[in-house]
């Protein structure tokens, strides 16, 4: 028994393929061991403690021979990556892999099937990951590093949205960019101003004052010191229902509802005036010189000559309802004026203020609502721009030299007032429902700049400053905002004008009330 075992034993050492339990250590295995053993000791002398992902390194060096003899430290052995189990999508991973799989299959067996952007089976894929949202499957990951952050409750607001959303910028022709800012930069309280669509309640003079009408009263705010006065107080039933500043000067035209316009220096807060001539309330005004317009609630429109005595200078028809709307061109060649009829009329001017003729010279009958917003461009003087009420809600441009459309944009809400800017070539108009904002245009492409909310009320007035930097409003929410949306270019700023350098006389100079 004994002989048959060594015979066992002395086969197995003679046998290529069997185990040796006995012999010399490999020389890679030396190696190995002496740079573990100096590692230890480096670790323990320093009190380092090696991760365990470092551990299955090590362990699984010793049982690779073929290990590259290199000295192991321990600022090698760092984290392993492991994927979280909760957000990876190991089901997308198990179809794509089959999918491979299957692909080589699936051509051989049938090449008329093959999968194409435009095959049926293509379609019916996709419409299967959109219902299981889960879009490009391409695209998708199927192993997540870290948890997805949790979703943030409905009334959360953004801090870093806010602060950003601040200021949005807009390029203009110069290639650069300017901020708008989406607040406004001070909001006043006007209470009691009166919600009527065809009213004109607001207006902002050469010398820096704000005229305002609240209730049955008329106050003057100086924006540059911040005073409030009181001009006047009517009685019980009586109120303002127009504010017309002289062009320049400190003379303040008001129509009230008994169809007077009255003449007030509101340097010496002063009335020097009253003119008659319409049997109702006088809802428009606006200057030409020393002629004031006043558009009634009658239909008709009156020029008074402010330097005679006898006021009445023309009587212009043309409408059949309230005027509600009156705007003099830049170069004073035309007389716009929009009624409660739907109707813009254009009539022509003279240079001493007045018109040629009582009849309009163009009717302009496209909007489907009343037409209290009118602007003329400044630097296109026979351009007019028109907004309409909540039945129409475009804004119109019109060539005043012939009476063409030129452009109807539809604003989706109510346009109350409209300004064009002095610094660009940019429109702001004011709205009603639903928004209640003032939005700022390009002009002319016609394209939306910005919007500009805080109103909670339909905007019904607008004046612009004699900058032309700062724009107010009037909301039927019984405030005032100012927006300071036309900062001027700093760089065009630097460039003298020729209109700045040839000063105007004042009209005052000549103008004498009677």
């Amino acid at each position: 028994m004994s002989q048959f075992n060594y015979l066992n034993d002395l086969k197995d050492l003679k046998t290529i393929d069997g185990g040796i339990t006995r012999g010399p250590v490999p020389r890679w295995q030396k190696k190995l061991d002496a740079s573990l053993t100096a590692n230890r000791s480096v670790l323990s002398q320093s009190n380092v403690t090696t991760k365990t992902p470092a551990k299955l390194n090590l362990d699984k060096a010793r049982k690779t021979p073929n290990h590259k003899e290199k000295t192991i430290s321990a600022d090698r052995f760092g984290d392993r990556f492991i994927p979280s189990r909760s957000t990876s999508n190991f089901d997308l991973g198990h179809y794509l892999l089959r999918k491979e799989d299957n692909k080589d299959k699936e051509e051989c067996e049938d090449k008329a099937e093959e999968t194409t952007a435009n095959s049926p089976k293509s379609d019916r894929e996709k419409l299967l990951l959109d219902s299981l949202q889960m879009g490009d499957i391409n695209t998708q990951r199927i192993f997540c590093y870290q948890n997805k952050a949790p979703a943030a409750p409905e009334s959360h607001v953004n801090p870093i949205r806010v602060v950003y959303s601040m200021k949005t910028p807009v390029s203009h022709k110069s290639g650069a960019t300017r901020y708008i800012p989406t607040s406004s930069d001070r909001i006043l309280d006007a209470p009691d101003i009166i919600n009527d669509y065809y009213l004109n309640l607001l207006d902002w003079s050469s010398q820096n004052i704000v005229s305002v009408a609240l209730g049955n009263s008329v106050y003057l705010w100086n924006s540059t010191t911040g005073a409030i006065e009181q001009l006047i107080e009517y009685d019980e039933g009586d109120h303002a229902c127009s504010l017309a500043w002289i062009t320049e000067g400190h003379i303040l035209a008001i129509g009230n509802n008994a169809g007077i316009v009255e003449l007030w220096d509101c340097s010496k807060m002063k009335r020097l005036r009253v003119m008659t001539g319409h049997s109702s309330r006088i809802g428009a005004l606006t200057w030409n010189s020393f002629i004031a317009t006043s558009g009634s609630r009658d239909g008709s429109i009156l020029h008074h000559d402010v330097r005679q005595r006898e006021h009445r200078a023309a009587s212009l028809s043309g409408h059949s309802q309230e005027v509600c709307g009156l705007k003099w061109s830049t170069d004073y060649k035309y007389l716009a004026s929009g009624g409660n009829d739907n109707l813009v009329n254009i009539y022509q001017g003279v240079p001493g203020g007045s018109t040629t003729h009582n009849e309009p010279l163009h009717v302009l009958n496209q909007h489907q609502a009343a037409v209290r917003a009118l602007a003329w461009c400044p630097w296109q003087t026979n351009i007019l721009t028109t907004g309409g009420g909540t039945a129409d809600r475009c804004i119109k441009f019109w060539n005043a030299n012939n009476g063409s459309l030129i452009n109807s944009v539809d604003t989706k809400s109510q346009v109350c007032a409209l300004l064009w800017s002095k610094s660009y070539k940019e429109l702001i108009s004011a709205h009603g429902y639903a928004n209640n904002q003032l939005t700022i245009w390009r002009y002319p492409s016609m394209v939306k700049q910005i919007e500009l909310t805080g109103h909670t009320s339909r905007v019904l007035h607008m004046a612009l400053s004699p900058d032309g930097n700062t724009v107010i409003s009037a909301g039927a929410d019984e405030t005032l905002r100012l927006w300071n949306c036309f900062t001027p270019d700093p760089v065009a700023s630097k460039k003298p004008s020729a209109a700045s350098c040839k000063a105007k006389p004042s009209i005052l100079r000549s103008t004498s009330l009677r």
